[in-house]
């Protein structure tokens, strides 16, 4: 930053980081639809359970939140074809799950660390990370219908209705902000809109993971698949946790990984599900479907190693890997971003504008690239451009409240403060705590407005 708009940031105390600070955690928004009390009968055990959440509710905050944990997660790959046959393995499963009328949907998201989560009212994503780890249909199979069985068991509806859930999106997107963030500029794409909606896939239970394995056992094995794709799975992911620890730590966060865990799984498939042991695994037919996906085998290692560097706040090394991965694969949209992203942890904005923009031109339907490319404008001092970014993203992905701020502080450093007041009294309508509500009520206060 320079010239007055820094200055006059300088004598509030707000330093060239605590500015871009200011920008980084762009939350998709607290949880917003009114809880209902009561008690439902859980639709797989069909007992009856303390359940604050109706089904409606549980769709309605899926659709408010999903699109924009799956765009943090660089939006649905562009293989059409893998996406097809993702959700085609997913909606057998949804067929003959104890909630078949649920509006469930399945992708591959083009993130590439080892994930994949469901939203309460049925969309589900598996990354590209997870999908180069399985080797069969029937694992494939295992991992969406473990997905499916959270939502068929409302996991998530019901340990929000404990109140669970609702303190850990307050306190988990701090933890998990803190934990990703590189050094200098790097929180600024930290979440996107999507660390409060993170949490909502966060902090199952043993019992509920349990519960959810058996259940993916169940709907693989009645969609046509054997059941020895969950401890396939189940054995990657124990193996993985030995040899790279690091690659699986999202995953630890959401769906707690234990031997214990492989070991119910055989003993399941040999007993209550052995009459299903001759069902297929589908190999073949899985290679062929992800064959494309497999060639991209090696950029998105350099890509996973490049992350785990920069949450060591080692940019300088990742940018090296995150280079590799670009000469192998240059349109990746993931690489692109994860290379700006680096480019901005070293303070280099120019750089980083560079890779936003490709980003943006290879995938201009997703809107991750435009914050970066903002937040790169903003430290290029271009504020009318980076208010373009800014409004562009939320053409793309509607419904950020904090998208308002950010145009804001854009406006207030291109010096026309009568709009940035308009975007940030906008904000505090919709936004009332936290920094960044504590920003814009201090300028509008300053200014006069208030």
């Amino acid at each position: 930053m320079a010239g007055q708009f820094r200055k006059d940031l300088e004598r509030r105390g707000i330093g060239r980081r605590e500015f871009l600070r200011l920008a980084s955690t762009v939350t998709a928004g607290a949880i917003m639809a009114p809880l209902l009390g009561g008690c439902a009968v859980n639709p797989v055990t069909g007992q009856s359970q303390l359940m604050l959440m109706s089904e409606q509710q549980e769709v309605a905050l899926d659709q408010q939140h999903s699109p924009h944990q799956f765009s943090a997660d660089y939006g649905p790959v562009q293989d059409a074809a893998l996406n097809n046959y993702v959700d085609s393995v997913g909606q057998k499963l949804a067929r003959v799950s104890h909630r078949p009328n649920m509006p469930y949907s399945y992708r591959t998201v083009n993130a590439t660390y080892v994930n994949a989560y469901a939203f309460p009212g049925g969309s589900i994503a598996a990354t590209r990370g997870i999908l180069l780890e399985l080797q069969n249909e029937a694992e494939l199979a295992a991992l969406l219908g473990h997905e499916t069985g959270h939502v068929n068991a409302r996991h998530t509806a019901s340990r929000m209705s404990k109140g669970i859930l609702l303190s850990a999106v307050m306190a988990g997107a701090t933890a998990y902000a803190t934990s990703q963030a590189g050094s200098g500029w790097q929180p600024l794409i930290a979440g996107l809109g999507s660390l409060s909606t993170g949490a909502l896939l966060a902090y199952y239970s043993r019992e509920d993971e349990r519960q959810a394995d058996d259940l993916g056992m169940e709907y693989s094995s009645r969609g046509g698949l054997s059941p020895e794709g969950m401890i396939g799975l189940q054995q990657i992911l124990v193996n993985k946790s030995k040899s790279q620890p690091t690659l699986l730590e999202q995953m630890f966060a959401s769906h707690p990984m234990s031997q214990e865990r492989y070991e119910t799984a055989v003993a399941a498939a040999n007993n209550k599900y052995k009459d299903y042991l001759g069902l297929p695994l589908n190999r073949d037919r899985f290679m062929d479907h992800t064959a494309r996906l497999r060639r991209m085998r090696e950029p998105i290692e350099e890509m996973q190693k490049g992350m785990e560097l920069m949450a060591k706040k080692e940019p300088d090394k990742a940018e090296g890997l995150y280079g590799k991965a670009l000469n192998e694969a240059p349109h990746d949209y993931a690489g692109l971003l994860m290379m700006a992203d680096c480019q901005t942890a070293l303070d280099r904005p120019r750089k980083a504008e560079y890779y936003a923009e490709r980003a943006s031109e290879v995938y201009p339907q997703e809107a991750r690239a435009y914050h970066s490319l903002g937040v790169a404008r903003l430290m290029n001092e271009k504020y009318d451009a980076a208010y373009q970014a800014f409004a562009r993203y939320d053409q793309v992905l509607p419904g950020n409240p904090q998208l308002l701020f950010l145009e804001g502080l854009s406006m207030e450093g291109a010096g026309q403060k009568r709009k940035a007041a308009e975007l940030y009294y906008g904000f505090l309508q919709k936004v009332n705590q936290g920094d960044h509500a504590q920003y814009a009520y201090g300028r509008l206060k300053q200014w006069g407005v208030l």
